[in-house]
């Protein structure tokens, strides 16, 4: 860690060379996360004879990661949406050059006086569960209602067809399974098949999809404002529905379907994100990608076996993830599909 903090505290002092006496000091790694080593730390430097004490979060690209994620993209999402009010943190510098930590990363601020909550924890919210779920709803609606070309977001992505949104997501997801199972997956398969076979209608917008928005990705503070949404390492251009069937996983809520993520009830989250986003949501088109995100949680879970059963990421995260998350997902997936063949959600 002391090599770090110094080789990224010359760093600091490169990108601000009208500063001096920098100084980097309480570096730690905050565990959890699948794509990118994330730490913790804090900046000293001397501006114009003031001392400036900034808390920083540093990014860096792991030697392996369970999933493939583009660090620009990500980057770019804070750039895109810092400005429009969303709460996300001021993204600082990305750094590709490997001579400064061996590997790419980028640097943002650090929210500070803020928690994020656990889908594991009876009460993750401190007692602000309504307040914060209608927070989460409005800000995911405005997020699926942003232009994703006016916010600067679009300009670097290949372009999609509202009509190819679910066969781009499927195929990627699908590959990941097909390249990364230890096992056959039965259920995984059954629910691939179904996608196939029930096709949704075209998106009715192209929107950026945050691609991992749930509890755990954002922080709150202790009055239950949101004060960060975080992990947008999956973004992408596509149809605001996945991120939607994402969020209402029974997975984030003690498979409490009723209150997706422990917060406030599932009708009215929809309702908020519909007045928020603009957009109506087609409830057949919306079950489909509910039923999409249950097996991209199994790649994603595959994914995670794979890493660690290789050595390749021995992040005790993963060994976690590839069995209590994978047999959750699979029950799920599993009465799902039980239900959709007797017509329960017809």
């Amino acid at each position: 860690m002391e090599d770090v903090a110094t080789r990224f505290a010359a760093y600091l002092q490169h990108r601000m060379p009208a500063v001096s006496n920098v100084e980097v000091s309480g570096l730690s790694r905050i565990y959890g996360g699948a794509s990118r080593e994330t730490y913790r730390l804090q900046a000293t430097w001397e501006e114009g004879g003031v001392k400036v004490v900034r808390p920083l979060i540093l990014r860096r690209d792991p030697v392996a990661s369970l999933i493939e994620t583009e660090r620009d993209i990500e980057y770019n999402a804070y750039v895109a949406f810092h400005p429009t009010g969303l709460p996300v943190p001021e993204p600082l510098f990305l750094e590709t050059d490997l001579k400064w930590l061996d590997r790419p990363f980028f640097v943002m601020e650090q929210i500070v006086d803020s928690a994020a909550g656990s889908a594991f924890n009876a009460d993750p919210y401190g007692g602000n569960a309504e307040r914060i779920g209608r927070q989460f709803w409005s800000h995911l609606g405005k997020i699926a209602g942003a232009d994703p070309k006016a916010i600067g977001f679009a300009s670097a992505l290949e372009a999609v067809a509202p009509g190819d949104c679910w066969r781009v997501e499927l195929a990627k997801w699908e590959k990941v399974i097909d390249e990364d199972e230890l096992s056959p997956q039965p259920i995984a398969r059954a629910g691939i098949r179904w996608l196939k076979r029930n096709p949704p209608p075209p998106a009715a917008k192209i929107s950026v999809v945050h691609g991992d928005y749930r509890t755990g990705n954002f922080l709150f503070n202790g009055n239950g404002d949101i004060t960060a949404i975080l992990d947008w390492e999956m973004c992408h251009l596509g149809d605001p529905l996945e991120d939607i069937g994402w969020a209402l996983s029974r997975l984030w809520s003690q498979e409490a379907e009723e209150r997706p993520g422990g917060m406030i009830d599932r009708e009215e989250a929809l309702r908020i994100w519909q007045e928020a986003s603009g957009i109506k949501i087609d409830r057949k088109a919306l079950l489909w990608w509910e039923i999409f995100n249950m097996v991209k949680g199994l790649a994603i879970w595959i994914s995670a076996a794979k890493e660690y059963e290789s050595g390749t990421n021995l992040d005790p995260i993963l060994a976690f993830a590839s069995w209590i998350p994978t047999d959750r997902h699979n029950r799920i997936l599993a009465h799902c599909l039980a239900d959709l063949s007797r017509g329960a959600h017809a």
